[in-house]
């Protein structure tokens, strides 16, 4: 294999097994690229947060966390630029970059939602936790559309709605984990509501209260991932499959921590090799009949969720 893209692989396969199970839906060229994506996008999180693929957090000083983020714009930059990289993380961004058309916005937003945690940014309303979503998560699914092929701007749309959801489900499933480093992702306007405490030192026997505003939270991801079904029968059939698949095992988390209720953060949400496995077969399902469909299919357009705004 491609020694860059097989540094990519590694990094994927010990960084996330559940994402390195879902590529191999895809074809082997979109495979490849979604390795290389994958690689840049966990070492500039790792890099930022002191972590080893995920794992052992350090957390840098803010000051040192800002110098770094200067370096990664930096660097992501002079690779967008095509200066020549020894380094394999760039290196494999760089080559995805180029061959697949990459909006150059979308790198750049993604190391402004870092920005936001390296400045401890305060999410006051449901608009705000919406705008960080969009920036670590939703321009990750945008350069992920674009290496399956899509241009329109209808379905980069819909991409972005899926990684929106996505990350609202991580917020939901890691509210104590999150509060425990200090950062809270849920709407203040909606804590007061719910006369939920603000302070994330005060999170831990106030499981009921956060529970409500969490609840709203998932609530909102369903209305996202609702549409992100709607840009799925637009690709490809291989990357259809991934993706569904993928919205499935996700949707699953949040159903879960639904479920569990006060009790949702007791034990880290997540789903089984047997229940991935029945997704998998039935999100093959759906993705043929939207992708077999989409000739007769009316999309609906995106009425009352939050749009990204346009540079």
């Amino acid at each position: 294999m491609d020694p860059v893209v097989e540094h990519a692989r590694s990094i994927i396969e010990k960084g996330s097994k559940s994402f390195a199970a879902a590529s191999k839906l895809f074809d082997s060229e979109t495979r490849a690229r979604a390795f290389m994506l994958y690689a840049w996008c966990r070492y500039c999180d790792d890099e930022i947060d002191g972590q080893e693929l995920g794992f052992g957090q350090k957390s840098p000083s803010p000051e040192d966390q800002r110098v770094i983020l200067e370096a990664l714009t930096r660097r992501t930059e002079a690779a967008m630029a095509g200066d020549p990289t020894d380094d394999p993380v760039f290196a494999a961004f760089q080559r995805v970059y180029q061959s697949c058309a990459i909006d150059r916005r979308y790198p750049l937003e993604l190391l402004e939602g870092f920005a936001m945690d390296v400045e401890k940014r305060e999410y006051l309303t449901i608009e705000d936790t919406l705008l960080y979503c969009y920036h670590v998560a939703g321009v990750v699914g945008a350069m992920m559309a674009a290496i399956m092929g899509v241009r329109d701007r209808k379905t980069l749309d819909r991409a972005i709605d899926l990684g929106i959801a996505f990350q609202l489900t991580n917020i939901s499933r890691d509210v104590m984990e999150d509060a425990a480093d200090g950062r809270v992702y849920l709407p203040r306007e909606w804590l007061l509501e719910a006369d939920a405490p603000t302070d994330p030192a005060l999170f831990p026997g106030s499981e009921a209260a956060l529970f409500r505003v969490v609840s709203r939270l998932l609530d909102e991801a369903d209305r996202y991932y609702a549409s992100a079904r709607h840009g799925i029968g637009q690709l490809p059939l291989r990357s259809a499959w991934a993706i569904a698949a993928a919205r499935k095992v996700y949707g699953a988390i949040g159903a879960k921590v639904r479920r569990n209720g006060a009790d949702a953060w007791k034990q880290r949400a997540g789903t089984s090799t047997a229940a991935k496995l029945g997704m998998l077969v039935t999100s093959g399902i759906e993705a043929s009949t939207l992708v077999l469909g989409r000739r007769w299919r009316t999309v609906p357009e995106r009425h009352g969720l939050w749009t990204a705004p346009q540079p």
